[in-house]
C-alpha cells in the first residue's frame, strides 16, 4: 500500500495547472446514460473516482473509452443492463448517481446503496422522495433501491436540505419526464451548474441551475455532445492554502477564482495574498498566519470539503480560531492526526478549537478519509522533520498526482 513521506520546510514556489474538476465530472459521466449517440468529454481528471464511475458505466453496457489521460469518449447508444452492484458502488458514494438517468432511460434501475468516505451518514432518501413523487415505485431490497417508472412525470420537488447529488439525480431524470418538474431549495454548487450546461447541450431544458430553484422542462430525448469540464475549485483552494502554509508564492493556471469567493475571502482574512495573474491567480504567503473562524455551508458558503486545510491553516495561526463544521457530522476525524503532530485543538460538538502553535512536528499520521488524506499532507509540508501519511488511497480519489504537482513547485516529497 502506497505511502507518502515528506521533509517539511520547504516554500513552495513555481506554477501549478490546476485539474479537472472530480465533483462535475462524475454527474456528467452519469448523464450520458440519458443520451443517443457518443460524448467527448475533456479536461476529465485522472482519479480513482473517475475510474470507478468508469467501471459502473461499463457494468450497464455502456462503452466508455478513456482516449487520452484526459480525454473520454462515452457511447450510450445502448443500455442493456440497469443493475448497479455493490462491489462497485460501495466504494463510491457517487456512484448513486446513475439511479435517476436509468429511471429516465430504462424504465427501471437496481443500485446498491451507496458507501464511499467515512465523514457520516449521507442518506439518500431526498433522492428517494423526489423520484416517488415523479411516479417512481421504489423499494428497499437487500441493500438495493429498485425503482421503476414506466415513464417519470413532471412534479414540484421541496428538498428539506439542500443536497448536491440529489439535486444533480433529480435534475437528471427530470429531462426525460413528461412535464415541468420544479426543484425548490435546490444545491447550487458550481457543478450543479455545470452539469445542466451539459444536460442542456444535450438537448435537454433547464433553467435556473446555480440558483435555489431550477426549472426542467422534460424532453423526447438526448443526444451526445463535446464538452470540455470546469476546473476543481477544492483542488485550488488546497493549493491556495498551502502557498500560505509554508509562505510560498505560486501561480494557479486555470483557477476557477469565480467559484471560490467564500474561501478565497477566509484565507485573505488570515494573511494570504490572492491576486488575478494573467492566465491564471497568483498566491503568497509570506506573513505568520492570522487566526479567523470558519463556519462551513452549502454553496456560495465556504466548502466542508476545504475544512480540513483550512484546519491546518489555523493550526499555525496567530490566535485562537473557530471552525464549525455543519455538514457532516463525522468530519473531525483528521483532528486526532494533527494532535500528533502537535497542533492544539479542542472538539466540541461540532465545533473545533484551535489555539495556534509556532510549529507542528512530523510523525507517523493515517489518513481517514480523501480531504483529511490532504490536510495531513499540508500538514507534513510545514512540520519540523519528516511525515509518513499511509492510506493515501484516499489522495487519489480526489487529487491528481498531488505529490508529483507539490514537488514541482519545490517541496520535499515521494510515494513509497
Amino acid at each position: 500500500m502506497d505511502r507518502i513521506i515528506i521533509q517539511g520546510g520547504e516554500r513552495l514556489i513555481g506554477e501549478v495547472e490546476v485539474s479537472g474538476s472530480k465533483n462535475a465530472s462524475l454527474p456528467i459521466f452519469a448523464a450520458c446514460i440519458l443520451t443517443e449517440g457518443e460524448n467527448l468529454f475533456q479536461n476529465i481528471p485522472k482519479l480513482k473516482d473517475i475510474e470507478t464511475i468508469s467501471k459502473v458505466l461499463r457494468t450497464l453496457g455502456v462503452r466508455v473509452d478513456q482516449e487520452e489521460d484526459h480525454t473520454y469518449r462515452i457511447d450510450a447508444q445502448g443500455v442493456p443492463y440497469c443493475e448497479a452492484p455493490y462491489d462497485l458502488v460501495k466504494t463510491m458514494r457517487a456512484s448513486i448517481l446513475v439511479l435517476g438517468p436509468l429511471v429516465a432511460r430504462k424504465g427501471e434501475a437496481v443500485v446498491s446503496l451507496p458507501g464511499g468516505c467515512a465523514i457520516g451518514a449521507r442518506p439518500i432518501n431526498l433522492h428517494l422522495m423526489g423520484l416517488e413523487a415523479m411516479g417512481a415505485k421504489i423499494e428497499l431490497r437487500k441493500g438495493y433501491v429498485q425503482a421503476k417508472a414506466d415513464r417519470l412525470r413532471g412534479a414540484e420537488i421541496a428538498f428539506d436540505t439542500p443536497t448536491v447529488t440529489g439535486t444533480e439525480n433529480l435534475m437528471m431524470a427530470a429531462t426525460l419526464a413528461k412535464g415541468k418538474t420544479i426543484l425548490r431549495n435546490a444545491a447550487m454548487e458550481p457543478e450543479v451548474a455545470e452539469l445542466a450546461k451539459v444536460l442542456n447541450k444535450m438537448g435537454a431544458r433547464i433553467e435556473g441551475a446555480g440558483t435555489s430553484t431550477i426549472i426542467i422542462e422534460g424532453v423526447e430525448g438526448l443526444s451526445g455532445v463535446k464538452h470540455t469540464v470546469i476546473p476543481d475549485r477544492i483542488e485550488a483552494g488546497t493549493f491556495m492554502v498551502a502557498a500560505g502554509l509554508t509562505r510560498g508564492n505560486i501561480k494557479l493556471i486555470n483557477c476557477p477564482l469565480e467559484h471560490l469567493e467564500a474561501v478565497v475571502y477566509k484565507l485573505r482574512e488570515a494573511g494570504v495574498e490572492i491576486e488575478p495573474e494573467g492566465d491564471g491567480v497568483r498566491v503568497i504567503g509570506n506573513t505568520r498566519i492570522r487566526s479567523t473562524d470558519v463556519k462551513t455551508q452549502p454553496y456560495p458558503g465556504f466548502p466542508t470539503d476545504m475544512q480540513a486545510q483550512f484546519m491546518v491553516l489555523m493550526s499555525l495561526a496567530r490566535g485562537l480560531s473557530v471552525i464549525t463544521e455543519t455538514i457532516f457530522e463525522n468530519r473531525f476525524i483528521h483532528v486526532n492526526e494533527l494532535l500528533r503532530m502537535g497542533a492544539n485543538i479542542r472538539i466540541k460538538g461540532n465545533t473545533a478549537i484551535i489555539q495556534g502553535v509556532d510549529h507542528l512536528s512530523g510523525a507517523p499520521v493515517m489518513a481517514t478519509d480523501l480531504r483529511a488524506s490532504a490536510s495531513l499532507v499540508l500538514a507534513g509540508l510545514v512540520a519540523e522533520g519528516v511525515t509518513e501519511v499511509s492510506r493515501v488511497y484516499h489522495l487519489d480519489r480526489g487529487y491528481e498526482r498531488l505529490d508529483q504537482k507539490l514537488a514541482g513547485v519545490g517541496a520535499n516529497i515521494r510515494r513509497v
